[in-house]
């Protein structure tokens, strides 16, 4: 067994990580920190854990934390980073939720966070954990930055045009929409039901914490992306929708056939059938992106459908992936749950 600590459990993604670990065969959670809860049984936070966890969450304890074999991090930006160092150095792995090692340029995190990066040194050896990309650096990684959910949803949709180079690099569109769990749990005027029911908004269109995160995912594979990511915010609880625009350079390209050779093999992706087009609520609560890739009117534009649970695909579920291929593990453990409908 995986003797596993999760560091911030009170958000949505950290209850969402309770609930896939629980029920993994091979994982043990060990302690759930929170400073604000800090005794409280996690199961009166969350009655849907009520049977299946057990603790109580507990102040952050670094030698607790040590003697785990895996600590995920589900908080704040900037926080994992001043913990990360001593717990590598005690033989641990992390999986990082949040965005702290995502980024390597550190001029880059800096001005996109708000603060200066406190273990560059590290950021240099962690390992973006997109495993449709990383999967063999991530099977030897000591620290996994775990993607973020727009970013997971855009780079699926675009990477195998882009490795193909089907399409000019230097003019995408990221059109996304998001459900307001992507927000987080903590309380906002902008999240109340009362804004954001029967309400569509765009919103950082002059620019968003993951469009570097994007562009430097886009970059590993084609050169000179150019990129416009533009999010909204829909009244859903959750999931995440990416309309992709791009060029092509061949129109006569069978791009079906090309989606389809690319993900053959991975279990997360599944690729539609022509003309079909992905809607949210058929990945709801599974770790799955469903694409489906369009040509208007058989012309040089591709659109790309790419549909994914944000608080699964796009957080703990992927979390939970790399932590399979971590540690040796079948890819699809604690994982095999069916998209809820409605």
């Amino acid at each position: 067994m995986i003797k596993i600590g999760i560091v911030g459990g009170t958000g949505y993604t950290g209850v969402e990580l309770l609930r896939l670990l629980a029920a993994h065969p091979d994982a043990e959670l060990s302690l759930i920190t929170s400073r604000s809860e800090a005794g409280l049984p996690v199961a009166e936070m969350f009655p849907n854990l009520r049977g299946h966890v057990d603790l109580a969450f507990s102040e952050p304890d670094p030698e607790a934390l040590a003697a785990c074999d895996l600590v995920f991090f589900a908080t704040p930006n900037g926080v994992a980073m001043q913990s990360v160092p001593a717990l590598l150095a005690a033989g641990v792995r992390v999986i990082d939720l949040a965005a702290d090692f995502r980024l390597k340029d550190t001029g880059e995190w800096a001005q996109w966070y708000g603060q200066p990066h406190a273990c560059p040194e590290v950021l240099a050896e962690a390992v973006y954990g997109l495993p449709e990309v990383n999967r063999e650096a991530i099977r030897s990684a000591r620290l996994i930055a775990n993607p973020g959910c727009y970013p997971t949803a855009v780079q699926l949709g675009l990477l195998p045009l882009l490795e193909q180079g089907g399409i000019e690099p230097d003019r995408i569109i990221a059109d996304c929409k998001s459900g307001v769990s992507g927000a987080g749990r903590k309380a906002s005027v902008a999240t109340l039901l009362c804004e954001t029911s029967e309400s569509f908004k765009a919103y950082a269109v002059p620019g968003h914490r993951h469009w570097p995160e994007i562009r430097q995912g886009l970059n590993t594979v084609a050169d000179g992306v150019g990129l416009t990511f533009v999010p909204h915010l829909v009244p859903m609880l959750r999931g995440i929708h990416a309309t992709l625009y791009a060029t092509l350079t061949d129109a006569g390209a069978d791009l079906q056939a090309l989606f389809e050779q690319r993900y053959a093999d991975e279990p997360f992706v599944d690729v539609l059938p022509a003309g079909s087009h992905p809607e949210t609520r058929s990945v709801k609560g599974a770790n799955t992106c469903r694409i489906a890739v369009h040509r208007p009117q058989d012309g040089d534009t591709v659109v790309i459908l790419s549909v994914i649970d944000n608080l699964v695909k796009g957080a703990a579920g992927q979390a939970v992936q790399n932590m399979n291929i971590m540690f040796g593990l079948p890819e699809q453990a604690g994982l095999e749950g069916i998209a809820l409908v409605p």
